[in-house]
């Protein structure tokens, strides 16, 4: 812990079990329920917290060094963190960083964000990897007063996440335009200039990320609310439509997003491609199911094998929910499956350019394994236009 931190404790995690973590509270103060997962990730935890589909959960790190880099604007996936809040080992020291231009515990305080130092995450996380992802309260109180009783109690009445449609929380309020391509050294972000393809993407938590993936792919990228219809969809005219990540039940959101998918399954030939929740939502409208994770995957170090190529690429994933691979219907091929348990993590569908992947390859922690997707969705774009 920092030399300056409290010689009490400040923050308590309780688990709906009735299970206590105490330790020193970071960020802003105050009391939230979550879900409880935990990431794997070395770095990128700013990018973790900001991404949408994080939306209800509470993020224990197993690295511990987490907040030594700082906060930079640049690195953000969303305008403000999304996650509910953070559970790491060490308290955060002063970032060492030439990019940084802030410290995480005046980040997260500034945008409502409660965090935990000081606990025993290699034992919260034998915990969810044994029992599932446990539903939780977490609270900071500088005086080190809890009422664990209730504590416990919030945390047994957290909702869950199973039948919540978690998307029409974080998508966007309207359209928007996007051109901004990936960062490159010394120049950054820089905008696309001369896109050759039209893609509609359908936000349903978008990571800007992946929308700078599609911009370096090429593509003028409009982006349509999470309710789009089909109307919606074509009225741009697009060369393609992408179906974006995002958090929550892939059932629940699937009650408005499957029909729409459907209507340019059966209206048009136009190229598809999905990346996590998109991928949810691709799969439930070809007529697959989607199957609760005991505890999810979520981490930088995921390999997952292309079946079609018999390649191994080393993946980020950040999924609770996922497609249940023996419920693919015929002309569905399963394209790709997680090395560490087997579980699906793509399709297609056989003679057409729709396909879609469980983990996130704008992430690149491979680091270039998986941007090969983003490439394939351009080239069935320019094929049809041919």
């Amino acid at each position: 812990m920092s030399a300056h931190a409290p010689t009490h404790p400040t923050a308590c995690l309780a688990l709906a079990d009735g299970t206590l973590f105490y330790g020193v509270g970071f960020g802003a103060t105050g009391q939230t329920e979550a879900e409880l997962c935990f990431n794997t990730a070395m770095t990128g935890y700013q990018e973790i917290m900001t991404d949408p589909s994080y939306a209800g959960q509470i993020v224990t790190f197993t690295f511990p060094h987490i907040g030594n880099t700082g906060i930079t604007p640049e690195d953000d996936e969303n305008a403000d963190p999304v996650a509910a809040g953070m559970v790491v080992k060490w308290m955060p020291t002063e970032p060492s960083n030439w990019r940084s231009a802030g410290t995480l515990g005046d980040w997260l305080s500034a945008r409502g964000r409660i965090a935990i130092g000081g606990v025993d995450t290699r034992r919260l996380t034998r915990a969810i990897r044994h029992a599932g992802a446990p539903h939780v309260a977490l609270v900071h109180n500088p005086d080190g007063i809890f009422d664990t009783e209730k504590l416990v109690a919030a945390a047994r009445g957290f909702a869950g996440l199973n039948g919540v449609d978690l998307a029409k929380d974080v998508t966007c309020a309207q359209s928007y335009q996007w051109n901004e391509m990936r960062w490159a050294w010394p120049e950054g972000y820089k905008p696309q200039k001369d896109p050759k393809y039209k893609v509609v993407a359908v936000d349903y938590g978008a990571k800007r990320n992946i929308l700078r993936c599609l911009a370096s792919a090429g593509c003028d990228v409009t982006v349509l609310p999470a309710s789009a219809t089909t109307e919606d969809v074509l009225s741009h005219n697009p060369d393609g439509v992408f179906l974006s990540n995002g958090p929550g039940d892939p059932a629940a959101t699937g009650v408005y997003a499957v029909p729409m998918i459907k209507g340019i399954l059966d209206q048009t030939d136009l190229p598809v491609f999905g990346i996590c929740l998109g991928h949810q939502m691709l799969a439930l409208a070809l007529g697959a199911q989607t199957v609760k994770m005991s505890h999810g995957h979520h981490g930088a170090n995921h390999p997952v094998k292309d079946h079609e190529t018999g390649k191994v690429e080393i993946t980020s994933m950040n999924h609770g929910f996922a497609v249940d691979g023996q419920s693919l219907p015929k002309g569905v091929i399963e394209t790709h499956t997680s090395l560490f348990d087997g579980s699906n993590c793509g399709i297609r569908i056989d003679g057409r350019p729709v396909y879609s992947v469980q983990h996130h390859p704008e992430a690149s922690p491979g680091p270039q394994d998986s941007f090969y997707l983003f490439e394939r969705f351009a080239e069935a774009m320019a094929e049809r236009a041919r």
